[in-house]
């Protein structure tokens, strides 16, 4: 890496700390729980560090579409990860998405080094979170790829030849959680369907159960790491992108689950250290942050003298 790229790099460490409210939501429903808001033993509520990167990649979409009607660059600001329900592109697959980007044969004849940064280039989630590119050469035996988790790694044909390609991004989101304990409602709920037939008949009611937390307030943390920032070319200017949509991290995120208005950011607490190592640790800057359970917060500066701090509105 050539020192200019190195200079347009991030050139100072971040921490940052997000505070959130749910009324009457399902911030994050596990579905090996009946898709129970998630909480711990002690009933401490839960939204997960990839149910979080996916709004943020979901925010960065909507910017990478506004971008590109206003006519104004979008080189580098495309998403590699993004949910079926709001795909912008024409791609079934992770793979078929990087062979359109890269090329066909940038797994098998580039370099692990030239594809990695290749990647970055053209992806913003990619250069800020990382990803594994797990990709294996097609197995004319086998005519289905095999089913991999789309918020870490790419679909991939099963076959004992390929590559995978390891991206370590500078960008961490820790899991949300809540202040306090978390009450969760459960209502038994109906619903009849015609799928079938002229419409004439009303077919058998359909017994569910749909839950949610009462009110919350959840804490989630993050930062941004300059020397990892190198590797992907993560810039200063990416890192204002996303101060920029953490404001807005749940707007046009609506469901049934969570209604219009249910769920907000109140407050981003943004850190800049002053060099690349950091003035502080993250732990020390992170518990510097308390907040309450009525989303009133305190920032005792004593404990991090000389860092600067940013205190933004929520959306």
């Amino acid at each position: 890496m050539t020192t200019t790229q190195q200079s347009n790099t991030l050139s100072h460490k971040i921490d940052f700390a997000i505070i959130i409210k749910v009324q009457n939501a399902n911030p994050n429903g596990d579905p090996l729980n009946g898709n129970r808001p998630r909480t711990d033993y002690a009933g401490i509520g839960e939204m997960t560090d990839v149910c979080i990167k996916r709004k943020v990649r979901d925010r960065l979409m909507e910017r990478y579409v506004d971008l590109k009607r206003e006519g104004q660059p979008i080189a580098g600001q495309a998403i590699f990860v993004q949910s079926d329900d709001r795909k912008i592109d024409g791609e079934t697959s992770l793979k078929n998405r990087a062979e359109t980007a890269l090329g066909k044969d940038a797994f098998a004849k580039a370099t692990k080094e030239e594809t990695a940064k290749r990647a970055c280039a053209e992806w913003f989630d990619v250069r800020a979170f990382g990803q594994v590119f797990a990709f294996k050469k097609a197995d004319p035996k086998k005519s289905k790829a095999k089913k991999v988790d789309d918020t870490e790694e790419a679909d991939a044909p099963v076959d004992a030849d390929g590559v995978s390609i390891p991206i370590r991004g500078p960008v961490s989101i820790h899991s949300a959680f809540s202040v306090e304990r978390v009450d969760v409602s459960s209502q038994q709920i109906t619903k009849s369907v015609n799928l079938e037939g002229d419409g004439s008949s009303r077919a058998s009611d359909t017994m569910g159960m749909k839950h949610r937390v009462d009110h919350g307030i959840y804490r989630c943390v993050g930062s941004m790491n300059p020397q990892l920032a190198e590797r992907t070319l993560f810039s200063d200017a990416d890192a204002e992108v996303v101060q920029k949509l953490l404001p807005r991290l749940f707007e046009n995120d609506v469901s049934s689950a969570r209604p219009d208005g249910s769920m907000r950011v109140l407050k981003v607490i943004w850190w800049a250290h002053n060099c690349k190592s950091g003035q502080y640790s993250s732990a020390r800057v992170h518990e510097s942050l308390k907040v309450n359970s009525d989303g009133s917060y305190y920032i005792d500066r004593d404990a991090t003298p000389g860092l600067e701090v940013k205190e933004i509105d929520g959306f």
